[in-house]
């Protein structure tokens, strides 16, 4: 059994490493099914429920490590939102996004109006979690779950709903592609708008690819990431306890966490707008630190208790909320006149975030990748503020 602080963030470490190097160098059409994050999660449930590691031992360096990481790795990973280039997507398509963001969070509210009294005790919070990875990515789900304080058993459970029934929607998405003209037809959509503004983004993107990674760059982010992690941990503890004193109607609206999380987020929606935004590197570093934050989550959550938990109806709760966005993103697109691809991208930069928005963006046109991606960066945007809404929204029902 590990005992030792820096042996445990270690072999977290290295199981995530060894994941990432298996996807790239065999490219098995098994990570297709099962990607390493959620393999990391499995592996990590299965360390604690067999007890590799002492809890308790290792609760100190959990601890240390586990929100720093979070809070430089939202960072981070908005530095590539600059919501300039998210406005060049032109009306339509942001109707259609947000169109999609709504539609999920009206979901996940009604869901839990109905199914709470199977999902557990304070389930809203884990759902808070989803819904927040589910208008954004998987950053945004912890960050949300930073800010509700759900426990790790209730992370890694949204977590597991979200590889499993993102996994059969983004199926559906692909099937339904067949479909489009047809659909098109009927909701009176134009696809005019859609390639006008396609063609002039790639241009764009295709300029931004030339830039290496180059080492400064990935020094100066990386230090510049934790930086604002701890200058926005010490503001947002001051906060929490200055603003109540101040303003004693807040005193229950916001705790510490959600002060830290608003402020590195607005931090890092503002310098996306600058020239620090254009160095290259904050993808690829934000993606190491969402799979240290994720392989700590996992490390703190057993099976035994997730089981208890009643996954089953979580996984259930999951497939209703899918059904509820799908039917009202039909409805948006009869009366916005919104064509498949729009509403298609638009609910997979929500669900499924960079990961997949493009890939569905090009089965519709190679054209259209530049589309998806702006797309699913929004999300990031939206998606950490939608789910702490939706979660204290769901948290009436208890």
């Amino acid at each position: 059994m590990i005992t030792n602080g820096f042996t445990y963030i270690a072999v977290l470490a290295c199981i995530a490493g060894c994941l990432i190097w298996a996807q790239k160098s065999t490219q098995a059409k098994f990570f297709d099914f099962v990607p390493p994050v959620v393999l990391l999660y499995l592996i990590g449930m299965l360390c604690c429920t067999f007890k590799i590691w002492d809890a308790a031992a290792t609760k100190d360096a959990y601890n240390a490590v586990r929100n720093p990481i979070l809070y430089a790795m939202i960072f981070l990973m908005l530095l590539r939102c600059d919501i300039r280039q998210i406005l060049k997507l032109g009306p339509k398509m942001l109707l259609g996004f947000f169109c999609g963001s709504i539609s999920i969070g009206i979901a996940f509210f009604v869901t839990y109006a109905g199914m709470h009294s199977l999902l557990g005790a304070d389930a809203w919070k884990g759902l808070g979690a989803l819904c927040g990875s589910w208008m954004g990515g998987s950053g945004n789900l912890v960050a949300v779950a930073d800010a509700l304080k759900a426990e790790e058993i209730q992370l890694a459970g949204a977590s597991i709903v979200d590889s499993i029934d993102y996994s059969i929607w983004v199926m559906l998405l692909l099937w339904a592609i067949n479909f489009a003209p047809k659909f098109n037809k009927v909701m009176g959509a134009n696809t005019k708008t859609l390639d006008e503004v396609a063609a002039r983004l790639d241009a764009e993107f295709a300029e931004a690819k030339k830039k290496p990674v180059e080492f400064g760059g990935l020094m100066f982010l990386l230090g510049l990431g934790l930086l604002a992690s701890a200058l926005c941990t010490n503001a947002g503890t001051y906060l929490a306890s200055a603003i109540p004193e101040a303003i004693p109607l807040l005193k229950n609206v916001f705790d510490k966490a959600t002060y830290i999380i608003v402020l590195i987020t607005i931090l890092g929606l503002v310098l996306a707008m600058t020239p620090i935004g254009k160095i290259a590197g904050s993808a690829e570093l934000s993606n190491i630190m969402l799979y240290m934050v994720i392989a700590l989550i996992a490390s703190r959550a057993s099976f035994m208790e997730l089981l208890e938990g009643g996954m089953l109806w979580w996984i259930v709760a999951g497939f209703v909320i899918l059904a509820i966005h799908g039917v009202l993103m039909l409805l948006c697109a009869f009366v916005f006149k919104l064509d498949m691809f729009t509403c298609g991208v638009a609910s997979l930069a929500n669900i499924g975030g960079t990961a997949s928005a493009p890939i569905l963006a090009a089965s519709y046109s190679g054209s259209l990748v530049s589309v998806g991606v702006l797309m699913a960066l929004m999300g990031y945007v939206v998606g950490t503020f939608g789910g702490i809404g939706v979660g204290y929204a769901m948290s009436i029902f208890g």
